[in-house]
């Protein structure tokens, strides 16, 4: 009798855990997607014109890679429904870490303005006269309006640093906020592209023009 019961148990138990599984397999949040199509990458351009008149410096300059916030030190495309919330484009993302991507597109920038002898990142081991340091604040398409349609906007603070002293010498915010042409992702892209633009034009135009002493 005992041993009739407790095989009676063993097989409601193993019921109970078939059932378990089943209905695991019915909810699709706990099942990773193997089967979706891969997130499509975007990246975006460096400044290629500046303002007449652009003074040529002799000395060299390390751009250092921008510190962000955690919710946009990532290779996801940021949006906001809300001043407070931030999500993410689904099946979108930049080809690199958002602040490394900024970096690459600084150092291009002041590259195609010929008006520096040197530039570069500090891994390279470029023995530098000043570093930008620069903090990414803003870098997000904003969806706060009613028609469904983004803003973009992007904040960047500056800071140039005197080596070996290590002193700032000159800060300043650059921003900008580009209305995108439709809900599109290729659109919003686009809206990126020009919003950092005049950030990067307004960043390297400053830096050539702060005095050193």
């Amino acid at each position: 009798m005992i041993g009739k019961l407790e095989i009676r148990r063993g097989l409601l138990s193993a019921l109970a855990v078939a059932t378990m599984a089943f209905g695991l397999l019915g909810c699709d949040s706990l099942i990773p997607n193997l089967t979706g199509p891969p997130a499509n990458l975007y990246t975006l351009t460096p400044k290629s014109t500046f303002a007449s008149g652009l003074p040529k410096v002799t000395w060299q300059l390390v751009v250092e890679e921008p510190v962000a916030s955690g919710g946009l030190d990532v290779d996801r495309i940021a949006l906001r429904a809300s001043p407070t919330e931030l999500k993410y484009f689904a099946r979108a993302r930049w080809t690199e870490r958002a602040p490394r991507m900024v970096q690459t597109l600084l150092v291009e920038s002041f590259e195609n303005s010929e008006a520096i002898i040197a530039v570069g990142r500090k891994a390279i081991g470029l023995r530098s006269d000043y570093n930008l340091i620069t903090e990414l604040r803003e870098f997000q398409a904003e969806y706060f309006g009613t028609d469904g349609i983004p803003t973009i906007r992007v904040r960047l603070n500056a800071k140039m640093v005197q080596q070996p002293r290590r002193a700032i010498v000159a800060s300043r915010t650059f921003e900008s906020s580009i209305k995108s042409e439709g809900k599109n992702i290729k659109q919003i892209i686009r809206a990126f592209d020009q919003a950092l633009g005049k950030v990067l034009r307004h960043a390297v135009e400053w830096t050539l023009k702060t005095p050193t002493g």
